[in-house]
């Protein structure tokens, strides 16, 4: 059994118009970045993309939207992305955002088989319109559905052939989550090894969850917006 794909654009090869796609990582720690260049590289349009965030404005999924290949967003953050702000604004870009909790628990619901659940978070705000609402033990839940997509681009530090995957520090926000939810998961690694290389107590995502698994390279490894302060030579 043996899940290794030669490339990137060969693994999303069979990615279609109108597809939802999930897209794993942590602003941009953890994203699939060979996985999301094939996308762009595919000019696939129509996508309803599930990701925390919306990149920035010339990487990550901020790719995508520059291309006009996102027409649904579901994400949790966008604040980093002047052009995202821009699409919503003028209506080309319908945005969905969720509260950054319950967007993981839907996700885990969705690759769960959990069609839905109730929470507290969002009751009385407007993440609160449209949806039912109960009342347990005398406080109101909202139902939120679970998530699920065609296809999960995840990234992990290592990984082998058969799709078991180990994480890495914030590397691992969000990534796990969406490899159980999805129709196809493709997931890209830093380190391909042999099979019997990993520990298996260390192993995050068995390789039951992955359908498709490449080697990634040249990682920029991008951060948002870096801050600093100045160092206070008084001190030790």
């Amino acid at each position: 059994m043996n899940k290794v794909y030669p490339s990137a654009d060969a693994a999303v090869a069979d990615l279609r118009d109108g597809a939802t796609v999930m897209t794993g990582g942590f602003g941009l720690c953890g994203i699939p970045e060979n996985l999301i260049d094939a996308v762009c590289r595919k000019g696939v349009r129509d996508l309803t993309v599930i990701s925390n965030n919306a990149g920035v404005d010339d990487f990550g999924i901020g790719k995508w939207l520059a291309k006009r290949q996102i027409a649904r967003i579901i994400a949790t953050y966008v604040g980093e992305n002047r052009l995202f702000e821009e699409m919503v604004l003028s209506g080309e870009l319908q945005a969905t955002l969720v509260p950054q909790g319950t967007f993981a628990e839907r996700i885990r619901a969705g690759g769960a088989g959990i069609a839905g659940f109730y929470t507290p978070t969002g009751v009385g705000t407007l993440v609160a319109e449209g949806k039912e609402t109960r009342e347990f033990d005398g406080r109101k839940y909202l139902l939120e559905r679970g998530l699920t997509a065609d296809f999960a681009l995840v990234k992990a530090w290592k990984g082998d052939r058969w799709g078991n995957l180990i994480y890495r520090r914030t590397a691992r926000n969000f990534n796990p989550l969406m490899a159980t939810a999805a129709r196809v998961t493709v997931a890209e690694v830093e380190e391909l090894v042999e099979l019997g290389t990993l520990d298996p107590n260390s192993i995050v995502t068995p390789g039951i969850h992955v359908d498709r698994i490449i080697q990634g390279e040249k990682y920029e490894k991008r951060i948002e917006r870096r801050t600093v302060r100045r160092r206070d030579h008084g001190q030790a």
